[in-house]
């Protein structure tokens, strides 16, 4: 039985490798840097990839994605598992009410490769709310340039407390 961490290595199957190598290829050819070091294997660079103590998390191409990779980091302050969280569709990292700004805010990313200002609330799998500062988000792409996904990488966040959030005419509590 698993518990609410990571007690196999998943970072190591042959289809997640090659998934890392396709986020971390795809960041240097949108953002222009790396975002480890990139040493040794590719499954070396996985290992490294899952153990960065900033969050790093994806998604498929599609109408609706689902998520397809978080490392250590995004396990944690997602609050899920392995593979709890590749069963779960990305737009549920945001409550119904943040889910058309998440949208376009992916539109942006889509059009123009990455954006590197993101800022917005996301919610774990328990509920608890926090708000993501200056995120990347890029294209994930096959070396043909075929878009198969979405990237995400931030290292701050802060979890928001229970509060009144004023919806058009009045306040509304949120949980």
């Amino acid at each position: 039985m698993e518990s609410r961490g990571v007690t196999k290595e998943p970072w190591l199957a042959p289809d997640v490798v090659a998934w890392c190598r396709l986020v971390l290829n795809s960041y240097r050819r949108w953002v222009g840097g790396e975002l480890i070091e990139r040493h040794g294997s590719p499954e070396a660079q996985a290992c490294a990839l899952f153990a960065v103590p900033c969050v790093v998390v994806t998604h498929g191409a599609g109408a609706d994605p689902m998520l397809t990779y978080g490392n250590r980091t995004a396990l944690t302050l997602f609050e899920t598992t392995w593979d709890e969280l590749r069963r779960m569709p990305s737009r549920l990292t945001a409550e119904p009410v943040n889910q058309a700004e998440r949208a376009q805010m992916l539109a942006r990313a889509a059009a123009h490769g990455y954006i590197a200002d993101y800022r917005g609330i996301r919610i774990s799998a328990t509920g608890r709310r926090f708000l993501v500062e200056d995120a990347t988000v890029w294209n994930v792409v096959t070396p043909d340039g075929a878009h198969v996904g979405q990237a995400a990488t931030f290292s701050t966040w802060r979890f928001l407390a229970r509060e009144a959030i004023v919806y058009g005419d009045g306040p509304e509590t949120t949980g």
